[in-house]
Order: structure tokens, then sequence, then C-alpha cells
């Protein structure tokens, strides 16, 4: 029986897919489970495998194109099974003849939805996509207006085919009043990048743009419209505050000095210390450590940190979990290896879902300080600026130090102005006072 290859939701946020690559060509022999295609999701590149067994008949889209979620994009069957009833979403890349007599269709026929994909169920494509007179939208962006009390006429949709889809909801949604109290999905993008110390030198990240004339275009990646349209989620309706504290680095650098000096496998960053003070704070300060979830906030015992990482597409997340647990040590060595993947497009839905408070770092191109704009629906980030020797006033005469300012930028809706000011307090101590991290 012939299978189709579906475009399959391949991260938590993802509605449609960039095909990268075919791994396998028409013709080829297929097993349930190999890969057979490489697709860009909004957050990494992820595998594409078969859910069947057979031969690759037909590929409905070619490299480079982008398909929504439940779109037909192969076929999987007998070499000599009549696949001429199955259609993809565009003119079919590439097909291998059929030994059946039945004359094929020129025109293929709509997605299906995958029965593989919640989420493509949940936002239909195709046959289960209906027609508000004129106005085209998904089932789930039909009900979402419904309990938001919008009307469909009025708003423009940005899926395949002009197609209303969930993030053109909330986009209206947002623009009233109301919104500002609705559930937020999680983001995955805050502002700023990571850096693995305040002291490193900074390195380009970003791809040279070569503008040959007035100006270039450029497509947007899916990770670069999942950023655009998940911090318009954040910035307008979250009513956010922001609070800035100066803390005296000096002895976390003498700290570094001493475990750099016992051997390389010690050997810590800024960055590190930093991810370290965060997640015992969080501990102590439990309502700093939430998500806004609509109707209830929600707290953890847990600290998973969210640690912003440039890319050359832009920004991810990567999430160390239960940081409050793990050594310096440990911290660092997770720090790195997730930085690597996640420029390396490589990292797994579960490496960069369920953060529950965000540091974003901008010291290592000498920022002193900023504001970071907060991961839905998370109630917090913390943006770290660089660290600099400045003179201070202390015992009747200046004396060199090292100062870093960080500035945490709150969701007033789950932290007033004492709440996070006293999350700070304890912040600034363990960084002070490195040696407290230890009890």
């Amino acid at each position: 029986m012939a299978t189709k290859v579906m475009m399959e939701a391949l991260s938590p946020t993802m509605e449609e897919g960039r095909l990268v690559k075919w791994v396998k060509n028409v013709g080829d022999a297929v097993k349930s489970g190999d890969t057979i295609a490489e697709v860009e999701t909004d957050k990494a590149i992820m595998e594409l495998v078969a859910r069947g067994d057979g031969v690759l008949r037909a590929q409905f889209i070619t490299e480079g194109t982008t398909g929504p979620i439940g779109q037909i994009i192969g076929v999987i069957a007998a070499a000599d099974e009549d696949i001429s009833g199955i259609g993809g979403g565009s003119a079919p890349a590439a097909a291998a003849p059929t030994a059946a007599p039945a004359a094929t269709s020129e025109a293929p026929a709509p997605a299906a939805v995958s029965a593989n994909s919640a989420h493509g169920a949940a936002e239909g494509t195709g046959a289960a996509e209906a027609t508000a007179g004129a106005t085209r939208s998904s089932p789930l962006a039909r009900k979402l207006a419904a309990e938001k009390g919008l009307s469909l006429s009025s708003i423009q949709g940005s899926g395949p085919g002009g197609r209303i889809i969930k993030r053109d909801i909330d986009a209206a949604s947002s623009a009233t009043p109301a919104a500002s109290a609705a559930p937020r999905a999680q983001s995955d993008a805050p502002a700023a990048p990571s850096a693995p110390s305040s002291a490193t030198k900074p390195t380009s990240v970003a791809p040279a743009i070569q503008i040959d004339g007035e100006y270039k275009d450029i497509t947007l990646t899916q990770m670069r419209k999942t950023i655009a349209r998940r911090l318009g989620e954040s910035i307008g309706p979250i009513p956010t505050f922001f609070l800035t504290s100066e803390i005296d680095m000096t002895n976390v650098g003498k700290l570094r000095e001493q475990m750099t000096a016992a051997g390389d496998q010690f050997k810590v960053s800024v960055n590190d210390i930093i991810l370290k003070a965060v997640a015992i704070a969080l501990t102590r300060h439990p309502e700093v450590n939430a998500h806004w979830m609509g109707d209830h906030i929600r707290y953890f015992s847990a600290a998973h940190i969210g640690m912003a990482v440039a890319t050359d597409d832009g920004l991810i997340v990567p999430v160390i979990r239960d940081a409050h647990l793990k050594g310096l040590g440990a911290i660092g060595k997770e720090a790195r290896e997730l930085a690597k993947r996640a420029r390396e497009r490589k990292l797994q839905p579960a490496e960069f879902t369920g953060g529950t408070f965000s540091v974003s770092n901008l010291g290592m191109f000498g920022i002193d300080q900023f504001t970071a704009i907060i991961n839905p629906p998370e109630a917090a980030i913390l943006a770290v600026g660089a660290t600099e020797t400045k003179p201070v006033w202390e015992n009747g005469q200046f004396v060199p130090r090292q100062r870093m300012r960080v500035t945490m930028s709150c969701d007033h809706r789950i932290i007033d102005g004492a709440v996070g000011a006293r999350f700070l307090q304890t912040f600034k101590q363990l960084l002070e006072s490195p040696l407290m991290m230890l009890f």
C-alpha cells in the first residue's frame, strides 16, 4: 500500500517547512525509518524519515521549496503500484513511471492532513480546509477568531494561498486591549545573543551581505519568520518593566583564575558562572521562575535556563535543564555543546523548549547595558553587559574593581517590582561572593 510522505511538524512551533535536500531520489529503495529528506523548521534543520517501506516513487516539491504542515511532498510505494490518484501541493518534481495502465492526473490533488502530525491536523490543510465565503482559513484559526470575537473578513492571511492561520489571529488579537491577557505561545528568540564570556573578543556570526546596486532582497528563513512573529507577541502585549543593577565581579575574576590554574578541566567562563548564579537565585525566588498561562500562573521548582545564542539565521535559545543541580564544569560543557549545535542548526526540539528563565549576554561586544525582550510565556529575561575595570571608592581611596551591569526585563502580570528587586539582590550577592554558590 502506498505511503504518503508528508511535511510533518518537526518542532513544536513549526507551521511550515522548507525542503533543504532530498536524501533519497526517485527510484531509490526506502525502509521505514530511513531519512528521506532534510527540512528546515523554524529552529533547526531536521531529518524527515520514511513512514513505510517500498520505493520513493514521486517527489512533489523541489529543494528550496516551502510547504505547510500536512502537505504531501512525495510517495513511497511498490515499484509496480498505481499511484496516479496521489498528488502533492504542486506539480511533481520527479516521478517514477507506474506500471498501472491508468492515466495520471494532469493536476495534483489537494494536500491531505498528515495523520502523523497533531499540529498539522489542528491547523488543517487541503481537504480539511474550509472556505467561509471568499475567506480561506484553517479550522484552528476559525475557532480562535470566534473565541476572540474577530471577523475573518477583516484579517489578512499569511498562509499558503492567503489562508488565515493561527499566527494571523494572534496578530489581529494583539491589536486589542484584551490581547494583553491572552495566553502567549512559547517564544525562542530573545533580543540578544549569548556570549561564552564577557571578556571574549567579538567574532562575526552573521554572513556578509554583498549589495550590488541600490538594494538587495533576501528571502526570510523559517527561523527569521518565527523570530519576527514571536517577538511581536512579547514587546506589545506584555506589560514590561526593567530593573538594572551593577555588580562587582572582582571575586568572580579571582575564582576563574584559581580554577584555570588548577587545570584546563576546571576552566569556566564568566557566562557559566552567571548561569549558575541565576539558577540558584531562581530556586530561592520561585515567584520569578514562572510562566504566564493566561488564566493562571505556573511556578517551577526546577531552573531550566535558556541562553540566547546567535546563529547566521537569527537567535535561538537552547535550554540547560536543572541548572541548579549542576556544577560549574557541567554547565560550561553543556553550554558549549548546545551553542555549537545551535550554530550548526542541529538542535533537537527538546533542547530548545521548556525554559523557565532566559539569559542574554552582549558583553562580548562591549555593550555596557541593554534591555532584552521577554521570551513568552516566561516571566523575565536577564540582559548581561560587559565586565569593565572601574575606579571604586573604598576606605578613603579609589581602587580598581571589575564591574558589570545587568538589566532584568519583568512581566508585571507575574512579577512586582519588589519581587524582581529581591531576586536581583540575591543574584548580586552570589556573584560578589561566589563561594556562596557552594552552599
